[in-house]
């Protein structure tokens, strides 16, 4: 399979993929240059499959290069994949209207032009880096993410370069709890991550049914799983599903970023930011990952799901 993407709107590709490097190393989403690397599993199969971009911000073009990918089903999935991981359905032209009415979002978008939110491209994978996040930074986060990858996934050669695809829930639903707490994960965050794990592979939850729920109704099925909160419940729907009205207010980069930008000096509480970030509509997601990277142009931060 050799296909070309042309997305509609601007995209900065290295700057929308530099999540994958920013804290450290994912070995399931390789970036090298000008190429991202990854594998995709579909129906028992891993399918290796590589993304070159080229051309300008407003004229960039994706080159999808996946040999292996002979059947229609593999190579949409993999199309999906590389439009969740580059942000694709992101309505970048319309936020970018829409920020022109906000003093903080407008003086955003010219240093930041063509950034997109990258999606996680499944569940588990956006659940497992969710528990690994909770309550330390992003650094050891992605170390404790990079050592479950490589523990229970699978190496696949890509055009010289080792990817890992990422653990199936089976896998991780096997895993025993000793084994895990030897990367230093904790106690709890172990059995949380088995316990989603379990939930995905025996259809408890149907990830599937997920995509198409309410948000309402996504947050209420997340929540009912032990070690998942509001806070992993709005951070999937903002970087897996990608909802457009999504606001992790609870979280602490995203609450430092709205004092920063509209606290006037004092701290905004969650229902203050919620009320905020209304405003926004269907950009609500979108604003928030602008302030997040905004805050990231002049400061390290080390806490935050974006």
């Amino acid at each position: 399979m050799n296909f070309v993407l042309i997305p509609e709107g601007s995209l900065d590709a290295p700057a929308t993929l530099a999540r994958y490097r920013l804290w450290g190393e994912d070995p399931a989403n390789r970036v090298t240059g000008d190429v991202f690397r990854r594998v995709l599993r579909l129906d028992g199969r891993l399918v290796p499959y590589e993304v070159r971009w080229s051309g300008t911000v407003d004229d960039a073009r994706l080159a999808i290069r996946a040999p292996q990918a002979r059947s229609a089903r593999t190579q949409a999935a993999i199309v999906r994949e590389v439009r969740c991981i580059f942000g694709l359905d992101f309505d970048l032209s319309g936020f970018y209207r829409l920020a022109k009415s906000d003093p903080a979002l407008a003086g955003l978008v010219e240093p930041l032009f063509g950034l997109r939110p990258t999606l996680a491209p499944t569940a588990l994978e956006m659940l497992v880096g969710s528990i690994t996040a909770q309550q330390v930074n992003l650094a050891f986060a992605f170390a404790l993410r990079a050592r479950l990858v490589r523990r229970y996934g699978t190496p696949v050669p890509v055009a010289g370069h080792t990817v890992y695809a990422f653990p199936d829930a089976r896998a991780l639903a096997r895993a025993r709890l000793g084994e895990l707490r030897a990367m230093k994960l904790s106690g709890s965050k172990a059995g949380y991550i088995r316990g989603v794990a379990r939930a995905i592979a025996s259809g408890q939850l149907e990830t599937e049914a997920l995509a198409n729920a309410a948000d309402a109704q996504v947050v209420e099925r997340l929540m009912a799983l032990r070690g998942l909160g509001r806070w992993s419940a709005d951070w999937f729907l903002a970087r897996c599903l990608g909802r457009g009205e999504a606001c992790p207010a609870g979280d602490l980069a995203v609450g430092k970023a709205f004092n920063y930008y509209y606290g006037r000096g004092r701290s905004l509480s969650e229902a203050a930011i919620r009320r905020r970030a209304r405003a926004w509509g269907p950009y609500q997601n979108l604003a928030i990952h602008y302030l997040l990277a905004g805050m990231r142009l002049s400061r390290p931060v080390t806490g935050g799901g974006a």
